[in-house]
């Protein structure tokens, strides 16, 4: 049962960040290329260890993964470097 629930609410935080990536890298401020860049890239790398962890069944370290992804993402939003204003899937300014 436990295990069921962990893989529920890990689904929950994949379907989560994917959608917090998709709409971050269409909201780079222009200003921020750069940086917005570079914080997508590190969102993508916790995004795929968070998969790989998961498939190894590892579901501490998929969700501390999936976490630091969306935390990336948080940052820039946060930041201004995405112009999004979901808050919803971001911190927002």
């Amino acid at each position: 049962m436990a295990k069921e629930i962990e893989e529920s609410k890990l689904k929950r935080y994949f379907e989560i960040t994917k959608k917090a990536l998709e709409k971050a890298s269409k909201a780079v401020s222009k200003k921020h290329e750069k940086e917005a860049m570079q914080i997508l890239d590190m969102a993508l790398r916790y995004y795929k260890d968070a998969q790989w962890f998961e498939k190894r069944g590892d579901f501490v370290n998929a969700f501390a993964a999936i976490n630091y992804a969306h935390g990336w993402l948080d940052a820039g939003s946060k930041l201004g470097i995405f112009k999004v204003k979901d808050s919803k899937l971001f911190v927002i300014k």
